[in-house]
């Protein structure tokens, strides 16, 4: 790998963390903050988006993938989020996010791949 597609990477992680950011904040100010649903919207586009990257444009997928979705998607706070919903005695909430988000995301990132092949078929 090029000194500059790193660079290019690091950069693209990133704008992937600040759009974290405001989808989280977007997606609260929507729904509230009782259940965590940005997170879940987040690794879910997150999820579909490394799908139609991968199965479509695999030159793209380091810095899009690895760098920009790297940065957007986040399991360390899906699975804190967990622990919190568990701890507030939210425990079928907190099946939903760990186990939900698990089978969702994996659904995304089918989609997603099926799409991204279909792009370039």
């Amino acid at each position: 790998m090029s000194p500059l597609v790193f660079l290019y990477a690091a950069l693209a992680g990133g704008v992937g963390a600040g759009l974290r950011y405001l989808v989280d904040l977007g997606v609260a100010r929507l729904v509230g903050t009782r259940y965590p649903w940005g997170v879940l919207v987040i690794n879910l586009t997150g999820s579909f988006a490394l799908g139609v990257v991968t199965g479509g444009f695999p030159g793209a997928a380091f810095i899009v993938g690895a760098g920009l979705l790297g940065g957007y998607t986040t399991f360390s706070t899906a699975m804190l989020d967990t622990v919190a919903l568990w701890r507030d005695g939210s425990s079928r909430a907190a099946v939903f996010n760990a186990v939900g988000m698990l089978i969702l995301g994996v659904l995304a990132a089918i989609a997603g791949l099926a799409l991204g092949t279909a792009l370039t078929a």
